[in-house]
């Protein structure tokens, strides 16, 4: 069978959690061949070791580190983009995003490398399945326009996870049964470890960067979908999706900025895609297959330093996205909109606005970027904007 999902894990620990992942597909019957690995690492990190496990694995896949990234955008013809790739950060996920492109894998999957998939449960099959659902589904909805995807034993733990906003949390939750028909993006959920954001890490006792509350299966019901025109945290640790998404999915340029934000690009890169969901009819799908989360021990005030600079970037720029696109037909023009409203907002108000001017102005290049590639596959040159 020709590969036809593309796995894309950010690594500079632990890449040998993928024999995890493909011994979980060997006893569930998933069939390895559908699987194309791009392993993103820097240049200061063992890539033979790398290469070597996923020939040892008979998987097939690719490594690329700092200078690898360099050279395939040199060899795309998109060297100009290369900026797009933030250094040193989970968001260089965003490189594995233009490598599926490219490459036209009808799948793709982001596995973070401090997780293990639950023994119990075939992985690749279960996102598989969630994407090709349809039928009756729990939708969850809230007064504060928010769902917390950890709703269904908030009682129990009060937990709210990293990126869901402050402004929102206490929120009165209601469910009903609707049907989907077009679901998009698969989002995993995750025990042991919750994930969430310094603040309240601090707040659950916790000098280690992880949390004193764990999470087990028994704090996850039936799996659910958010009603349109509400938002949710989308976490990238265990994440699969169609193809077609990704234009509007585009993970950031943190940490490596002149504010020192990160820690946000795949919550507020699944606001956008929210956002495109809601316009387009289609659905994000949440619950199963879980994965093991066992985040490493570290400072919870490093996570902070981190964190600070987009706290309060983070209770609005759901708002923004929230008046953008409506009119739009295709994720390249609900991501459009988003990202002119960023690129030329006043957002001044608000502790390091001209971020999200910056954030804005790296969104309009992303779809540009996939449009030279999308030449550069067709032998076209693209269009500019005085065509």
């Amino acid at each position: 069978m020709t590969a036809d999902i593309c796995v894309m894990v950010p690594t500079i620990r632990n890449h040998e959690c993928m024999r995890s992942y493909f011994q979980n597909a060997r006893d569930h019957g998933f069939d390895l061949d559908r699987l194309f690995v791009v392993l993103i690492t820097e240049d200061f990190c063992d890539t033979d070791a790398m290469e070597q496990m996923l020939d040892e694995e008979g998987v097939d896949g690719a490594v690329y580190d700092g200078t690898g990234r360099e050279a395939w955008f040199e060899t795309h013809g998109a060297s100009e983009y290369s900026h797009l790739i933030p250094e040193a950060s989970h968001a260089q996920t965003s490189f594995g995003l233009l490598y599926m492109w490219a490459n036209d894998y009808e799948y793709g999957v982001f596995i973070d490398d401090d997780t293990l998939p639950h023994e119990d449960a075939d992985f690749f099959g279960t996102h598989m399945s969630n994407l090709a659902f349809e039928g009756e589904i729990e939708t969850v909805s809230s007064d504060e326009q928010w769902v917390n995807v950890l709703y269904q034993n908030e009682d129990e733990h009060g937990l709210y996870p990293r990126g869901y906003p402050y402004a929102a949390m206490d929120e009165t939750v209601s469910t009903e049964q609707t049907r989907v028909d077009d679901v998009v993006a698969s989002q995993g959920l995750w025990t042991n470890v919750p994930d969430l954001d310094a603040v309240r890490i601090l707040m659950d006792g916790d000098l280690q960067g992880q949390a004193q509350t764990r999470t087990s299966g028994a704090d996850f019901g039936d799996d659910f979908v958010a009603a349109e025109g509400q938002y949710l945290t989308v976490c990238s640790m265990n994440l699969a999706f169609r193809r077609e998404v990704i234009p509007a999915f585009y993970q950031l340029p943190m940490d490596d900025n002149e504010w020192d934000v990160g820690r946000f690009d795949d919550i507020w890169s699944g606001v956008f895609l929210k956002r495109a969901c809601d316009v387009l009819g289609k659905q994000i799908y949440n619950g199963d297959p879980l994965c093991e989360h066992n985040k490493a021990p570290r400072s919870t005030f490093s996570d902070l330093t981190n964190e600070v600079h987009g706290l309060e970037l983070n209770e609005h720029v759901w708002e923004i996205v929230d008046e953008a696109g409506s009119d739009a037909d295709s994720y390249a023009e609900v991501f459009d909109a988003i990202a002119t409203a960023m690129a030329d907002g006043d957002f001044s108000d608000w502790e390091n606005g001209a971020f999200l001017n910056y954030c804005g102005e790296f969104m309009l290049d992303w779809l540009e970027c996939l449009d030279e590639l999308d030449a550069a596959a067709t032998g076209q040159v693209p269009a500019t904007a005085d065509d």
